[in-house]
């Protein structure tokens, strides 16, 4: 029992304390205009072309925070209230995703290393909860040792990705503080506002590796009580 509280509850409850607090942060500082009034999608722009890139194309998308790059076809995603906004927190998202390019451009080791497990990540993801639950159900059988294997398998390379999505993300966010004041798009006071944003956005990578993590050693944990039961 207290194993299940440290392992999955309480990652589970993290993660919840992750998600309030950035949608908290985001709101919050989506109120605050910036006093430039210089809005996401230019200083995305801005940000990319200060670093020599100029074949990224900058495109507004549906939805909340639906914001992204896509490196396969260079193209950096906003959503609208990050594309057209002139908030704090549109221009610090509008940035962070800027970062990512510059990360692509320059070659950086981890986004390159995110980009090649995406293909087995795509197939591990849908399969492994549904996989896991199928082995804890029939587990103590064989088919469930087989099952609950091949779960462990799959949410092992999840781990992995989470594990080097964090370095990702985490330089995604600190370029963007860099370069916003740098640029003059924000005044040096506005800097907390932006900061708060992507630092709440970054606790949910963080609470995102540690379910994860937390899943697999309760995972680990059944099969070796099995293979002693066994």
């Amino acid at each position: 029992m207290l194993l299940w509280l440290a392992l999955i509850v309480i990652p589970l409850l993290f993660g919840l304390y992750a998600q309030v607090r950035v949608s908290s942060a985001y709101n919050k500082n989506l109120q605050i205009q910036s006093r430039g009034h210089i809005t996401g999608a230019e200083a995305a722009d801005a940000v990319m072309k200060r670093a020599g890139i100029t074949d990224v194309e900058i495109v507004e998308v549906a939805g909340h925070l639906t914001d992204h790059y896509d490196p396969m076809n260079k193209r950096l995603a906003l959503s609208s209230d990050n594309y057209h906004g002139t908030s704090l927190a549109a221009l610090g998202v509008a940035a962070h995703e800027a970062g990512h390019a510059i990360q692509h451009k320059v070659g950086y080791a981890m986004m390159g290393l995110r980009q090649t497990m995406m293909p087995a990540v795509q197939i591990a993801a849908p399969v492994s909860y549904f996989v896991m639950g199928i082995g804890i159900f029939f587990l103590g059988s064989i088919f469930g040792g087989i099952m609950l294997k091949l779960g462990i398998a799959a949410l092992l390379i999840l781990t992995a990705f989470q594990l080097v999505t964090l370095p990702v993300e985490f330089d995604a966010s600190r370029r963007a503080k860099l370069e916003l004041p740098e640029l003059g798009i924000i005044d040096p006071d506005e800097l907390p506002g932006v900061s708060e944003t992507l630092d709440a956005a970054a606790l949910t990578y963080l609470a995102a590796f540690i379910a994860s993590l937390g899943n697999l050693l309760y995972l680990l944990t059944l099969l070796n009580g099995g293979r002693r039961n066994d």
